[in-house]
């Protein structure tokens, strides 16, 4: 088995436990999987198969509580983004097979600082979508991340984030957002030769310990004040921001 996923028994254990946490983290706010994710699976195996792993976890957990997800979604904003981000996504994926490893570090390091940044600005009072060309550009932006660093939050979060949006809406949103890119990154992955058989093995081995993080997550949305939750929706960027700087460091 582990000559299969291409990990060691303890590589193994560790990417579990990576899984387990991110995936709680995506059932609380409903993001921060992949950006929490990547760096950390790059300690253990290839940036490039860090990002494409993710992904494909992306698409793996993307059908759970589909319905409920699409019903409370802000569908205005939703589909001019998922179009956009799909559009884009294998741009992305195209500038992970040409960059270094050193290279994908750092920018990967510099978009999770970035978003962190963004979240803590003021937020508006507004609950209204930003106009089209920012709507389109966020698009933009989220697919060509999600193909070159796995982790197309960055744009998302403080698309939603820095407005009165309920919290059941703005999750929902990102939820989708992301995996119609996950879906894109999975299929350009494939046609590429990406989404190797080690990869894939890895990725239905993790299937269930994210299931259950994603699980356990979702127990806890909505259970506690929307202040508290935006709290954590930064507290989340920052750890992400932190230990993808902590990777590009080490």
């Amino acid at each position: 088995m582990f000559d299969a996923i291409g990990l060691s028994p303890e590589g193994f254990v560790i990417a579990v436990l990576m899984t387990f946490s991110a995936a709680f983290v995506r059932g609380v706010t409903g993001f921060g999987m992949a950006i929490i994710l990547v760096p950390l699976l790059g300690l253990v195996i290839a940036p490039e198969q860090a990002v494409v792993g993710a992904i494909l976890l992306q698409l793996l957990i993307g059908p759970v509580g589909l319905r409920r997800v699409i019903a409370d979604s802000e569908k205005e904003s939703v589909l001019p983004i998922s179009l956009t981000a799909v559009a884009t996504t294998p741009l992305g994926l195209l500038a992970l097979t040409m960059i270094p490893a050193d290279q994908a570090r750092l920018l990967i390091a510099v978009i999770a600082i970035g978003a962190f940044v963004l979240v803590t600005l003021p937020a508006s009072a507004s609950a209204r979508p930003p106009g089209r060309i920012a709507t389109l550009l966020t698009g933009s932006a989220a697919g060509l991340l999600a193909g070159f660093a796995g982790m197309p939050g960055p744009p998302v979060v403080p698309y939603y984030m820095r407005r009165n949006l309920p919290p059941r809406s703005a999750r929902a949103s990102m939820i989708l957002v992301f995996f119609a890119t996950a879906i894109m990154g999975s299929l350009v992955a494939a046609l590429r030769g990406l989404a190797t058989p080690s990869l894939l093995a890895l990725s239905a081995a993790l299937f269930l310990p994210m299931l259950a993080g994603n699980w356990l997550g979702g127990q806890l949305f909505g259970r506690v004040p929307v202040r508290l939750w935006r709290a954590g929706v930064g507290l989340v960027l920052g750890i992400a921001a932190a230990s993808a700087l902590f990777r590009l460091l080490a």
